[in-house]
């Protein structure tokens, strides 16, 4: 297993990419006024990008008689630029803020940042200098970076309203398109399985590097654990490997990855590599079910993810996943021939469709029901009908019903609203689908979005659940979806409109 899992690593890592390196610089705010003690200035870079900067400094007035103390902060929206660190008391690491304090012993001087950092604007703060003489700022210069390559992918023409949601869209996933696919290049700067699915799906509309999704399957299968689980996520630096973190769908996710990869690529070599690393993960979720075909619920935080709403129960939104993620490892089990394991699997999602009837589907509401307070929620619908549990009718009705259910526990990321606007998709409403993606992304943009966010819940835009907006991420990688929405599923007006002529 060692050795086979050393052989993943290695195929990954003869897949790095070439990362295109662009030098940009702010539209305005070139050179500075005279700052003195006190004074700040922000430079606006135009979009979203993810780099290292390099500042060119001088002095004014007499000869520098003290050290230039300077707090640099990098921020992806303009919210960020007036929000306070020091009121961030969360449970995720301050280590996450985008700030860098610099003294300047000697002007004038060129200052390389040497970290990396996500961002539009740049406001640099004088902290202090001496009466005696002001900092002047000639010049600030970033070199940027990502993987994608901006050339592959055609322009869209649509609507305004589409051809902004796709325009955002492929931003975002090209600025999380690194030596991986990052969640996130602000927070957390890793690959996550839960997002790399969706980048995946969006680069196969755009970008098109497969070999950048075949790199991150191999380094999932490379790093599972002694049981040959999939971790949530790996590290890449300084060297390859998987966190500590398991989550329940999330090491489930590998199989339909390596399902759209392979239905994207007929790369049937590497589902040949991957499959038995696939397979595992259903053997070891398995484990997690009763003698009723019912999986075992817990109060544990993070076992099973779906959505970061807190209140969430997901044993119902679970089964359901493991029902759609079996059905993929079916799926790659007929193209390899394994015909017995393939009906010896199919034979298991009958038994646990039949169990989710029986006993999470309530028929007097007409919805599937989670937990012991049988709670009712936008993702156990979602995942229900992604699963197929029942007929595409039936789930055009539960995704109705839904809407009528004032209590239903709601979305609070893209992520979420990813699914649920697949689920509208598979049932046949791609009306609704298309008015809630634009509704949901379109209002992000109409906040400013360069690039979509981690969280957005359109009645408090700026929740957190980490205890504070300040390390919220602006650019995410599960919400860069609108543009495989738009140019792979139909969800544009030509399209609609041709459907009803």
């Amino acid at each position: 297993m060692l050795e086979e899992k050393a052989a993943f690593i290695k195929k990954a890592e003869s897949l790095k990419p070439k990362l295109y390196i662009k030098r940009v610089r702010p539209l305005l705010g070139i050179p500075t006024d005279k700052l003195k003690a006190g004074d700040s200035t922000v430079f606006d870079f135009g979009n979203h990008f993810v780099g290292r900067i390099k500042l060119k400094l001088s002095s004014a007035g007499s000869h520098q008689d003290a050290p230039a103390f300077i707090k640099i902060k990098f921020c992806e929206n303009k919210r960020e630029l007036d929000e306070d660190a020091a009121d961030y008391h969360g449970w995720i690491s301050k280590g996450w803020i985008q700030e860098e304090w610099l003294h300047i012993d000697v002007l004038p001087a060129v200052v390389n940042v040497d970290r990396r950092f996500s961002f539009r604007y740049v406001k640099l703060e004088v902290i202090d200098v001496s009466s005696k003489f002001s900092l002047v700022v000639d010049d600030i210069e970033a070199e940027t970076y990502t993987s994608a390559n901006d050339e592959c992918v055609n322009k869209y023409s649509g609507s305004r309203e589409e051809e902004d949601l796709d325009r955002v869209s492929i931003r975002t996933l090209r600025n999380c398109m690194q030596e991986v696919f990052e969640d996130g290049p602000k927070r957390d700067r890793r690959l996550w399985i839960g997002d790399l699915r969706l980048q995946a799906l969006a680069n196969y509309a755009t970008f098109k590097n497969n070999d950048l999704v075949k790199r991150c399957l191999y380094l999932f299968a490379g790093t599972t654990d002694d049981n040959g689980r999939i971790t949530a996520c790996v590290f890449t630096e300084p060297n390859v490997e998987g966190d500590d973190t398991y989550m329940f769908d999330y090491s489930l996710f590998f199989i339909p990855t390596l399902l759209d990869y392979y239905n994207e690529t007929k790369d049937l070599e590497t589902v040949s590599d991957l499959f038995d690393t696939a397979k595992r993960q259903v053997e070891l979720a398995k484990e997690c079910f009763g003698p009723d075909d019912i999986i075992n619920d817990s109060d544990v935080m993070g076992w099973c993810f779906l959505d970061w709403n807190l209140r969430l129960n997901k044993q119902a939104g679970a089964q359901a996943v493991y029902i759609y993620c079996e059905k993929a490892l079916v799926k790659l089990a007929k193209y390899l021939g394994k015909s017995e394991l393939a009906a010896e699997l199919c034979n298991d999602v009958e038994n646990k469709v039949k169990a989710a009837k029986e006993k999470l589907y309530d028929k007097d509401l007409g919805l599937f029901v989670s937990g012991r307070e049988k709670q009712v929620s936008y993702a156990t619908q979602a995942w229900a009908v992604l699963a197929g549990i029942f007929d595409d009718e039936v789930n055009h009705e539960i995704l109705n019903r839904l809407h009528e259910y004032k209590n239903a526990e709601k979305m609070v990321t893209p992520y979420m609203y990813h699914h649920y606007i697949e689920a509208l998709i598979k049932s046949g409403n791609k009306k609704l689908a298309y008015d809630k993606m634009c509704s949901y992304w379109g209002a992000m943009i109409e906040k400013g979005a360069d690039t979509y966010y981690e969280l957005f819940n359109p009645e408090n835009p700026y929740e957190s659940p980490y205890g504070s907006s300040v390390v919220n991420s602006y650019c995410h990688a599960w919400s860069c979806t609108p543009a495989y929405f738009i140019r792979s599923c139909g969800l544009n007006k030509e399209n609609l409109y041709n459907q009803l002529i």
